[in-house]
């Protein structure tokens, strides 16, 4: 089944709890933290997220675009989030061990993220222990970008290791995604959709979802 989880990037903050409501009907709600370090954008953080899980009961599928992550792993864990994925690329690779072995103490589901520049096989140090890989289709930083169709090899290349290692590993898209890009990327393997502007931009909002979906 394909999920799709709306990222409130491109919802109104102004009126968060009311646009997060419209979405009610998609699988997840994906929350992107961004720290200007990591990436040049800044966004959201532990209060936030902590109000957003007093007005949903949606699953918190919160990316963590920041340096060091391990070092938030524990807050936004307690602010309410139901799964954290962190970057491979943003600290060294015992420090990214140690963010998922914080999320398991935590009982939050556990994820890890890659960029375009990143190669798939990163993931495998990792992969038995994760709940999803996450894997962008844009340089991550900011909303409404364009698809880069270049990265349907490394979905592809993602799932069949998870196939061979990991089945019960979810995979998610993040980055361009349209009614035009979504059939690429579950053929290629994607079973997890992250859509901004597809659907907030949508006059119809649950049916530019189930239009994902499909």
């Amino acid at each position: 089944m394909i999920k799709i989880a709306p990222s409130i990037l491109s919802a109104d903050f102004a009126n968060l709890e009311r646009d997060i409501k419209k979405v009610s009907s998609a699988d997840y709600l994906h929350v992107d933290v961004m720290d200007g370090a990591f990436v040049p954008n800044i966004t959201i953080g532990v209060p936030v997220v902590k109000s957003i899980r007093k007005c949903t009961d949606m699953f918190l599928d919160v990316h963590m675009m920041v340096e060091k992550p391990a070092r938030y792993v524990e807050a936004f864990a307690k602010a309410g989030a139901d799964l954290l994925s962190v970057h491979l690329e943003a600290d060294h690779p015992t420090r990214i061990a140690e963010a998922l072995r914080l999320m398991g103490e935590c009982g939050v589901k556990k994820a890890v993220a890659l960029r375009p520049i990143t190669k798939a096989e990163a993931v495998l140090p990792y992969l038995e222990q994760l709940d999803m890989v996450l894997v962008m289709t844009v340089e991550p930083g900011f909303g409404g970008q364009a698809f880069m169709e270049e990265q349907l090899d490394v979905i592809r290349r993602v799932r069949a290791l998870i196939e061979k290692y990991n089945p019960a590993c979810e995979l998610e898209v993040d980055g361009g995604i349209s009614p035009k890009t979504a059939p690429l990327v579950t053929e290629a393997g994607a079973n997890v959709l992250v859509a901004g502007s597809a659907v907030y931009g949508a006059a119809d909002i649950p049916g530019a979802i189930q239009a994902l979906r499909t």
